[in-house]
């Protein structure tokens, strides 16, 4: 039975509802929300943190805050090479582009600065210079961090509907050459990126658009919305290429809510999606799905209606966010068996869920996902490596079962 927790990590806290989540390097998490263009006095912009974890617990400490005027944010991507790093935001009917420069700040310690010297036995820290991964060093009592700078590049209009435009989601291929964007208007267009020229519009839907997501070769894309369909598209000839389809056992109308592909070892890749039943309160259950070729190889019900789903870059683990109790909990991709449950991890509907990379530099966490919510909180919930018998004590358990089959045998005559 997976662990259930009633409460997990708060890793900060913001002065605006949030509803776009991403991790913008390994270490650094970006948060986006907004109160709107009304004049309440709730800020519309993101901000970015930088995790650390102790050993013990996680941490957060803000690196940088950015106001985008009266326009909400409330969908994001972040792409990432050796040369540049890029966020996209919505904001009503267009899409943004900011260049984000990342350089080098160094701190010099108090100790430092005061002439005084560290114990002879002291170690400092010493992580990777690598500044794509986000990962600060201290040396000679000199902290080095990283600094990011928005620069603000195009904004184009990526919805066109008649009554009122919106964006509703954008994602970027994993090569970095292309961006998808879906609105109010249930059309997909495919864009070159970061040119942002579009190549094509997919008119895949009658409604609007809750989910995009493209394969991790950046061949296919998949598309959800609220007119119940769940497609998947070829990139380079725009042709549809699986149109998925599930009807409960028991004839209830579910709708498919969020889509997200993930790396299969040696087969390439999986599509999981969420569904959620078009009627139906705190009682009414939800459903994940995991496709390979456009059917159902695994499916699992949820105790509620989903909001948020993510997969981890190495497709080892999956996480849902919920719409009623604001839960969250961790999958293990493959047999979708929940391994970990925080209850009421919100006060109200989770808006998204990432899970921090695979990285040796967790410690004993085997993952951990990071939740936000309407409630102006970022968390985080960890799952520690779960415990197996020591090699020694299989083999002694083997053996002695060998022997008590052997003994039973000669006993019953056999």
């Amino acid at each position: 039975m997976a662990p259930t927790r009633k409460s997990e990590g708060l890793l900060a806290r913001v002065n605006f509802p949030l509803y776009t989540l991403q991790m913008l390097t390994s270490r650094h998490v970006l948060v986006g929300g907004g109160g709107g263009s009304a004049k309440t006095g709730v800020a519309n912009g993101f901000e970015i943190f930088e995790l650390s974890y102790d050993g013990t617990r996680f941490s957060a400490e803000e690196v940088i805050r950015h106001e985008t005027g009266p326009k909400v944010v409330m969908n994001s991507a972040c792409f990432s090479d050796k040369k540049s790093t890029f966020l996209v935001a919505g904001q009503e009917s267009h899409c943004q582009l900011y260049r984000v420069g990342i350089s080098v700040e160094k701190e010099v310690s108090e100790e430092s600065m005061n002439g005084t010297s560290d114990p002879p036995n002291l170690r400092h820290r010493k992580t990777s210079k690598n500044h794509q991964n986000g990962i600060s060093e201290v040396t000679n009592n000199v902290k080095k961090k990283l600094v990011f700078k928005f620069n603000s590049g195009d904004s184009i209009q990526s919805d066109f509907s008649e009554k009122e435009p919106c964006q509703r989601v954008v994602t970027i291929s994993r090569c970095g050459g292309w961006m998808a964007t879906g609105g109010t208007d249930g059309i997909v267009r495919i864009w070159s990126f970061p040119g942002l020229r579009m190549i094509r519009a997919l008119k895949a839907h009658t409604k609007e658009l809750d989910d995009l997501h493209f394969s991790p070769d950046s061949k296919q894309v998949a598309s959800v919305a609220k007119d119940g369909q769940a497609i998947i598209w070829e990139l380079k000839s725009g042709k549809q290429i699986h149109k998925l389809d599930w009807t409960h056992p028991t004839g209830i109308k579910y709708l498919f809510k969020r889509c997200r592909f993930g790396v299969v070892e040696g087969k390439g890749c999986r599509l999981f999606t969420t569904a959620n039943p078009v009627a139906g309160g705190k009682e009414a259950q939800g459903w994940i799905h995991a496709w390979d070729d456009g059917r159902i190889s695994k499916s699992t019900a949820v105790s509620e209606p989903t909001s948020a789903l993510a997969v981890r870059d190495d497709g080892v683990f999956i996480a849902i966010g919920t719409m009623f109790t604001g839960s969250v909990s961790i999958y293990i991709a493959f047999s979708l068996q929940r391994v970990l449950h925080v209850e009421g991890a919100h006060s109200m509907f989770v808006t998204g869920v990432e899970l921090l990379p695979c990285s040796s530099a967790w410690g004993a966490i085997e993952a951990a996902a990071l939740s936000i919510s309407v409630d102006n909180r970022v968390c985080i919930h960890s799952l520690p490596f779960r415990k197996t018998l020591p090699p020694w004590l299989v083999i002694i358990i083997i053996l002695f079962t060998l022997l008590f089959t052997f003994v039973l045998c000669s006993f019953i005559g056999l």
